[in-house]
């Protein structure tokens, strides 16, 4: 096969670097499926890849890139065929096994899910790991109480971002009613409104100078993407019996609580991982997001080049980046 073009994160002295190149098949990580890439999608944790000291990646050079959506080019692997669409998210992808910023990608079988019907290769990744993360999310609360409530008082951290921007959509078009955004960019606020949130709470107005065990209860359920503080000043908020969907770390991993929330008022926490969900899940959860779950006309979703790449990057790292970006690999 001739080279293809990829965007490579190394490290030399310490120092890590980060270019787009031509690559071959010598570059990609070894697997049962060989994958031409249609479409990726930028996600914090991809920030965080092309970031020094990240965290992310150990071993380099690496594609990152923890999504992708493509056609099967060559198989090993009996469930999959020449010419098949599918798509990839989580497990090692981008960042122990070379990823989806690349025209071509080969992975195990066992991670691939079939392209669901009624969607296409472009609209797998406006969701991609955020969309996959979003219904997780809305899935785990509905199943704690609320879908019995379309009433119910909803809070989403972290609003403006992926996982939080496709989360507001999702619930709106399920029919809740009360959706209040959380977000600490003024200039997200019509944004937010016009995807879905019927109020929009900046973070300043949020955040107590000093978080109290327990505080006046405003909100049922939350989704929240930002960890940190906010987590914390959530959880003395919840309702009595309310649940809280936690999937994310901007904001940071600590959480400095008590223990009050949850004896003196009922409430639930629920950790969200979308890397290792068994593919019978996996597979339940992308039918969802093919159906009622839809939301693929995003208001917020922004598509670019490969060679647009780094700027994304950059502006995730930087904390401007609103909605989903998506990145056509030809």
């Amino acid at each position: 096969m001739k080279e293809f073009l990829g965007f490579q994160v190394k490290k030399v002295d310490d120092l890590l670097t980060t270019s787009i190149e031509k690559l071959t098949l010598a570059d990609l990580s070894e697997g049962d499926v060989l994958i031409e890439i249609a479409y990726s999608s930028v996600n914090y944790k991809d920030s965080l890849a092309a970031k020094q000291n990240g965290g992310v990646i150990r071993d380099y050079p690496m594609i990152p890139g923890i999504d992708l959506s493509g056609t099967v080019v060559t198989s090993k692997d009996q469930h999959f065929k020449e010419g098949q669409n599918v798509l990839v998210t989580g497990y090692g992808l981008g960042v122990t096994h070379t990823g989806g910023f690349a025209e071509f990608a080969r992975v195990p079988g066992a991670w691939l899910v079939p392209l669901p019907d009624n969607l296409s290769l472009r609209e797998a990744m406006i969701f991609g790991t955020a969309g996959f993360t979003a219904a997780l999310a809305v899935q785990a609360l509905e199943n704690h109480g609320l879908a019995l409530n379309k009433e119910a008082a909803i809070l989403i951290t972290g609003a403006s971002g992926g996982v939080g921007s496709l989360a507001i959509a999702m619930l709106n078009q399920l029919g809740y009613k009360n959706i209040t955004a959380l977000s600490r960019k003024k200039s997200a606020i019509d944004s937010l409104k016009k995807i879905g949130a019927t109020n929009v709470l900046l973070l300043d107005e949020f955040l107590p100078e000093k978080i109290k065990p327990l505080a006046k209860q405003t909100t049922d359920f939350a989704i929240d993407t930002v960890g940190g503080d906010v987590t914390c000043a959530l959880l003395s908020q919840l309702s009595y019996g309310g649940s809280i969907a936690i999937c994310g770390n901007a904001a940071g991993i600590k959480l400095d609580t008590t223990v009050l929330p949850f004896i003196l008022r009922g409430i639930n926490l629920l950790g969200i991982d979308s890397v290792n969900v068994p593919m019978t899940q996996r597979i339940a959860t992308w039918q969802r997001l093919a159906t009622d779950l839809n939301v693929s006309q995003h208001e917020l979703t922004h598509e670019i080049a490969l060679e647009a790449l780094p700027n994304t990057l950059e502006q995730l790292q930087a904390g401007t980046h609103i909605g989903r970006t998506i990145v056509k690999m030809k």
